[in-house]
């Protein structure tokens, strides 16, 4: 009987060896070079462990091949197509897109699974066309007042604490001016009438920034969400955005209101009735915008012009406090154009700012928040320049930090040098060198709200204060290896001092 149970065990974890192995070959047998996977967890052993983020170890695969256009690696059980060569990278995300519509996140169709970021291509199709023209420079124009509103909040709010403290957890500081500016231009609410919304904003923030252990089990079987319409996130999440756009809507008699903000605009698309698109695949997409539709976009505009927004500027202030004299470069610009102006930060003002755009871009070349860019293949695709064949379905991976930090591109990238984003500087790289938002068209729809914003509350701050590093300022910052985006592990803290108090 012993042995029995013991010929029962061995043929059980062999079989289990063979099973999380199966594919293990996939990639040698084709004369891709990458990595060995190791058993279950393929190339992704630290970021499993949570040791480190999902992002760090792609870049760090990135940089593992420096001669090589592609290598194969493992995500889990699953093989994939790492892009290094930008020649190819310009094929998958512009000119050959209809071969990449997806980005391969299986959300599900219910609940807020129809967003702009999540949605596969033919329903991401029909959205975008009707939701691009929320996000032109003349929309964001006509909302600027309420970002301007909530920014003069923002800076008075720390003046009064620099009479308490010096010192500042800045990441979880500006999120409170962003938690506030993105409840006005995406839900129309006032922040201070948030009230018990506030907490569960923080709820959300909680869940969607910490990964769980199911984004591994998409990885070993992506078709299973899809195939049943499953989703990861909580209905707890879903019943908060469905609930906030019902009551707004209720509160608007299903009409714009004049507040120009995102929910206007949105309510001026559904008056217009359903959704169609037949631009990208064979089939015309027709969607109705209804209360969960429009559900589902408040919660991409929340992700979107939230965290991501907040971390960017996190990282340049902690990189201004660094690099004094870049900030001492930049506050004089902000004065001399502010001046410009009559005193006054208008959207033309911060459009005026040109060394402002070069650290904002330097900035997301050093910290790109979303990590690794992904697209899956919807049909079977010969990579340019090479003999390897991307089967239907496969996932591709794209490392912006490894690109952004590859000498070939930009030397010395461990130095913050605003200067290489020179107009000429610009004009030497390659066009897919450089990718914080994506590229093609799939890219990030808000990056201009985001830059708006981010660009606008730095301005405010550094019109009124200087930056510099505190006793517990790390120089040497970590990224978080539980979280969903990039951002610091344990937050930045600088200084930050009333620039009248400046000798």
């Amino acid at each position: 009987m012993a042995m029995f149970s013991v010929t029962v065990l061995i043929v059980l974890i062999c079989t289990l060896y063979y099973y999380f192995t199966r594919h293990f070959n996939y990639w040698k047998n084709r004369n891709v070079p990458g990595p060995e996977p190791i058993v279950l967890v393929g190339n992704l052993k630290e970021s499993t462990l949570r040791k480190k983020h999902l992002g760090l170890v792609i870049q760090e695969i990135y940089d593992m091949y420096p001669e090589e256009k592609v290598v194969g690696i493992y995500r889990m059980t699953s093989p994939c197509l790492l892009i290094r060569d930008l020649d190819i990278l310009k094929h998958v995300l512009i000119k050959d897109f209809e071969a990449f519509t997806d980005r391969g996140i299986p959300f599900g169709n219910d609940g807020l699974g129809q967003n702009l970021f999540t949605a596969d291509g033919e329903t991401w199709a029909a959205l975008r066309d009707r939701f691009t023209p929320i996000f032109t420079s003349g929309k964001l124009k006509n909302m600027f007042y309420l970002m301007h509103e909530r920014a003069d909040t923002f800076v008075n709010y720390i003046g009064a604490e620099c009479k308490k403290q010096h010192e500042f957890e800045v990441h979880s500081l500006l999120q409170t001016y962003t938690l506030s500016t993105i409840s006005a231009c995406a839900f129309g609410v006032n922040y201070d009438s948030l009230g018990d919304k506030l907490k569960a904003l923080e709820l959300v923030d909680q869940i969607i920034t910490t990964t769980s252990y199911g984004s591994e089990f998409i990885m070993m079987y992506p078709t299973f969400f899809k195939k049943f319409n499953l989703s990861l996130m909580p209905s707890s999440i879903t019943n908060f955005f469905k609930s906030l756009v019902t009551n707004i809507i209720i509160q608007r008699d299903g009409k714009p209101s004049g507040r120009r903000d995102f929910m206007d605009l949105i309510l001026e698309l559904r008056d217009k009735g359903e959704i169609n698109s037949s631009k990208y695949g064979n089939k015309t997409t027709t969607l109705e915008i209804t209360e969960e539709i429009i559900a589902a976009q408040a919660f991409v505009f929340y992700i979107a012009g939230y965290e991501t927004s907040a971390t960017t500027m996190a990282y340049m202030l902690y990189q201004l406090a660094l690099n004094p004299d870049i900030q001492k470069k930049l506050t004089a610009e902000i004065d001399e154009v502010i001046q410009a102006h009559n005193g006054e930060v208008t959207y033309d003002t911060i459009k005026d700012m040109k060394y402002l755009s070069k650290v904002f871009d330097e900035t997301l070349r050093m910290y790109s928040i979303v990590e690794p860019l992904q697209r899956k293949a919807i049909k079977e695709y010969k990579v340019p320049g090479t003999d390897v064949v991307i089967e239907k379905d496969m996932m591709v991976l794209i490392s912006p930090r490894g690109i952004h930090y590859d000498e070939k591109y930009y030397p010395k990238p461990e130095v913050f040098n605003p200067d290489r984003f020179d107009a000429e500087e610009v004009a030497k790289r390659h066009p897919c060198a450089y990718l914080p938002f994506g590229l093609g068209p799939r890219n990030c729809i808000g990056m201009r709200f985001g830059k708006l914003q981010s660009r606008l509350c730095i301005v405010k701050i550094l019109s009124k204060f200087s930056v510099e590093p505190s006793k517990n300022t790390d120089r040497n910052l970590k990224v978080a290896p539980h979280r969903v985006l990039i951002g610091p592990e344990g937050g930045i803290r600088l200084n930050i001092i009333p620039r009248k108090l400046k000798a």
